[in-house]
């Protein structure tokens, strides 16, 4: 028998599957799915079996056998190994890459260099001191105890052997069990106990007290009082047994409680579902795209449709785009499925993940919720797959493997003939686009589900503040508004919409923000060279002194972060309780949910965040949205600029009113006419998706074309540059005319961690020679100018093009 493994080297020659034999007493449990020790060179790898056979074309004698099986079960099923061949060619990976990726961090190989002693007795006297019981040691406990030198000598003579141990990153947690026996045994242990052993007779009285089959060591040692020695006693003389018994870490439930009992459907919400149910009941695979204003009740169909899959025995995965969303769609979905719900996020340590994994593995649970990697959870008939919030970027990868979770969710949907639910109130415009023509199912909500109307909203024009004399960064109408509140002990939200890096150049009196004369896209502010440079053409010119328009002096680069907006705050109204959410308050495990459980049990008036705010939250007594800042995402350097603004401001605008108190929105601007402005006022999403669409078409930007992004960096900017010459030409001489590559350029971030970054565009409708290109392209570079320092990278339908 012959196994197919990939070896855990992400190398370009080694990027298929290698041949192996499998011992005779292992033929009966080998099987594709299995992780595998084999020898590789010189030293050992794990991998991963792929395929079995019963013959190779290599000569027998020059087929290594396979060295240790790492499980008992496959940890991939051959639908998963499926997928990862589909993704290496899609995303133009590794598949050791595409492997990897499905599986927890935790399951990850670890290598190590042990010696192990062959010949203790002609080791010399130190050494053998230093190792003391110790047949194997491990080279970093030799090196540190500057013993490699004889450890050398060692080798050579054959005294000792030097091999390479791999470990799961993580282990299995176990604990100790005390297995008790009846009541009977222990009344003679106490009987025959030694009088003087009067710790021993309290415990053994404490256990017939506290009658039970087993019982962890350490509740006993808590309870009884008694100490580790005493019990160990009991244990040496065979009245109790001791064992370890694998369990699960026991993740935090959510503290938001979640009543659990389905609610009544609008007629809207039923006819969704029942489109959902009877894809589902067909067993056909059909994606919807679910397309609900803010609370319109998109979660409840979701609910819903997932109990329907459960009844028919499936099992089903939601995935949500952040981490600050988990928290309260977690309760829901225990509230509603208890136990039968594993939870996958960025927010669990890695024993946890691992824990979780294995619970969906063992089929133990019904339904995954989490970030995108749930995506790959290894359930065996799935029912449904649901992206909430669909639009959001953080559902592509953004490395190797490059996927996109909605795709990898329709591909296995594919699979298994079953319906996938897109679900938003601000749709991205490719999604909506494929619904249009039909290839998605619309289903539409377009009413609240309890019926409450849309929160007001005010768009205010900061360059009359400014020009009122108001150089706060709150506008009037947000400072009286956020006074308001706090004398009516009601709650606010306001986002810091600080998204990307760059900053942009702005006239404070008329608004005009200086851009591309060829792209129609901001240019982007330089400090280090006071440039403004276009990041699609290559475009550059010095910052204005003055502005183009209206010849004001008041021309400079904008952007503040949430700190500067929390001290404001603090001098706009100091009695007020601030809880701030961004990257800094929320990197220690558990900070998100802590946060907004303190926000939603009262602790706090103002929620002040950056864009991991803006959506999902649903407490009822948030009646004021402030946008401080609705421009900074507005004129970043990217042609989605306008979509992500609209996106933003209308989900943050549906945090406010959700429940029986009415809502407000303030978005403050310096652009109050620009179309993703004043559309969002009303959630307005059509009239926005067919100006937007009607854009895109006229400047040849996706949905109307596909794009790929091929990115080249160095240490040596010359080097960049003439590389990402030659890498462009090789792929412009191999793609049709009806190709359209833009650049090489500097990249928007021209240099990043000492590296000069350049990148090309391709833009294609149809261009079936794309992938075979590129992969050409990746095997030229690996074989020949990776050994000169370069790095490229290939990136199919990027998020955004920095």
């Amino acid at each position: 028998m012959i196994a197919e493994v990939i070896v855990d080297v992400a190398a370009y020659p080694i990027d298929r599957p290698f041949d192996y034999a499998v011992p005779i007493d292992w033929e009966h449990v080998m099987e594709p799915g299995l992780r595998v020790k084999v020898p590789f060179g010189p030293r050992k790898v794990a991998g991963y079996v792929t395929g079995i056979k019963e013959e190779s074309e290599l000569d027998h004698n020059k087929i290594k056998p396979i060295a240790e099986i790492i499980d008992l079960e496959p940890v991939l099923s051959a639908e998963l190994l499926a997928l990862s061949k589909w993704m290496a060619t899609e995303t133009i990976a590794y598949e050791i890459d595409a492997l990897q990726v499905m599986l927890p961090a935790a399951m990850r190989a670890k290598y190590e260099k042990i010696m192990t002693v062959i010949k203790p007795e002609e080791l010399d006297d130190a050494f053998r001191s230093f190792l003391g019981n110790r047949q194997q040691v491990t080279l970093k406990a030799l090196q540190d105890a500057n013993l490699l030198n004889e450890v050398k000598k060692y080798n050579k003579l054959g005294i000792v052997e030097i091999d390479t141990a791999i470990q799961q990153k993580t282990k299995m947690k176990k604990v100790r069990m005390i297995h008790v026996p009846d009541a009977k045994q222990l009344e003679t242990a106490l009987e025959e106990a030694h009088p003087n052993a009067k710790k021993q007779q309290e415990l053994l009285r404490w256990l017939l007290l506290h009658p039970t089959e087993s019982i962890e060591a350490s509740k006993i040692l808590d309870e009884s009082g008694v100490t580790a020695t005493v019990l160990k006693s009991l244990v040496d003389k065979e009245i109790v047994e001791q064992s370890q018994v694998e369990v699960y870490r026991e993740l935090e439930s959510p503290k938001m409680q979640d009543s659990g009992k389905p609610e009544q459907l609008t007629d809207e919400q039923q006819v969704a579902l029942s489109a959902i149910e009877q894809s589902s009941n067909k067993n056909i695979q059909e994606t919807f795209l679910l397309h609900g204003i803010t609370g319109s009740g998109k979660t409840e169909v979701y609910l819903q449709a997932i109990d329907h899959v459960l009844k028919q025995g499936k099992e089903a995965i939601v995935l949500v785009p952040e981490i600050a969303l988990t928290p309260q769609m977690t309760a829901r979905f225990k509230g509603r499925f208890g136990e039968l719900v594993a939870v996958l996020h960025s927010g669990l340590s890695a024993g946890e993940k691992y824990d979780e994994w294995r619970r969906i593995h063992r089929g133990e649970v019904k339904v995954a919720i989490g970030a995108r990697s749930a995506v790959f959870a290894p359930f065996s008939n799935l029912g449904l797959l649901i992206l909430d919030e669909e639009h959001e970027t953080t559902y592509k990868q953004e490395e190797s493997p490059r996927y996109h979770a909605r795709d990898v969710a329709i591909w296995r949907a594919n699979y298994y003939q079953c319906p996938v639910i897109l679900g938003s109130a601000t749709p991205s415009l490719e999604s909506y686009a494929r619904a249009s023509k039909g290839v998605y199912s619309l289903l539409t909500l377009s009413k609240r589900a309890k019926n409450q109307a849309l929160p007001s909203v005010e768009v205010v024009d900061m360059r009359e503040e400014l020009k009122a004399g108001n150089r706060s960064m709150f506008s009037l109408a947000l400072a009286e508004g956020i006074r308001e509140r706090l004398v009516r002990k009601e709650q606010i939200v306001l986002l810091l919409n600080k998204r990307g890096f760059s900053s942009f150049v702005l006239c404070r009196d008329c608004g005009t923000v200086v851009e591309c004369p060829n792209c129609d896209i901001s240019l982007t502010y330089h400090r280090a060279s006071e440039s403004l440079k276009c990041h699609y053409c290559g475009h550059e010119e010095r910052v204005p002194s003055e502005c183009p328009e209206c010849t004001s002096e008041h021309i400079r680069f904008f952007g503040t972060g949430t700190q500067k907006a929390q001290e404001e705050l603090y001098k706009l109204v100091p009695e007020a309780r601030v809880i701030r959410m961004d990257i800094d308050t929320t990197n220690t495990k558990g900070a998100h949910e802590r946060l907004l459980y303190d926000f939603g049990e009262g602790k706090a008036d103002i929620l002040l965040g950056t864009q991991m705010i803006a959506k999902g939250l649903d407490f009822p007594r948030i009646t004021l949205v402030g946008v401080l800042a609705a421009d900074t995402s507005l004129h970043l350097a990217d042609f989605r600029a306008a979509e992500k603004t609209f996106q933003l401001l209308t989900q943050v605008s549906g945090r406010a009113g959700r429940d029986q108190l009415p809502g407000e929105v303030v978005i403050q601007t310096y652009d109050p006419e620009h179309y993703a402005i004043e559309l969002s006022k009303t959630q307005n999403y059509v009239p926005f998706y067919e100006m937007e669409m009607d854009r895109r078409r006229q400047l040849g930007y996706p949905p109307y074309y596909y794009v790929t992004v091929v990115q080249f960096s160095h240490e040596d900017v010359l080097k960049a540059a003439d590389y990402a010459h030659k890498g462009t030409e090789f792929i412009a001489e191999r793609l049709s005319q009806g190709s359209v590559i833009i650049g090489p350029t500097a990249a928007a971030i021209s240099r990043l961690n000492n590296r000069y970054r350049y990148q090309s565009l391709i833009k294609y409708k149809h261009e079936p020679a794309l992938i075979p290109v590129l992969q050409q392209l990746l095997k030229h570079y690996k074989t020949s100018w990776a050994k000169d320092g370069l790095v490229m990278s290939i990136n199919r339908e990027p998020t955004s093009i920095f």
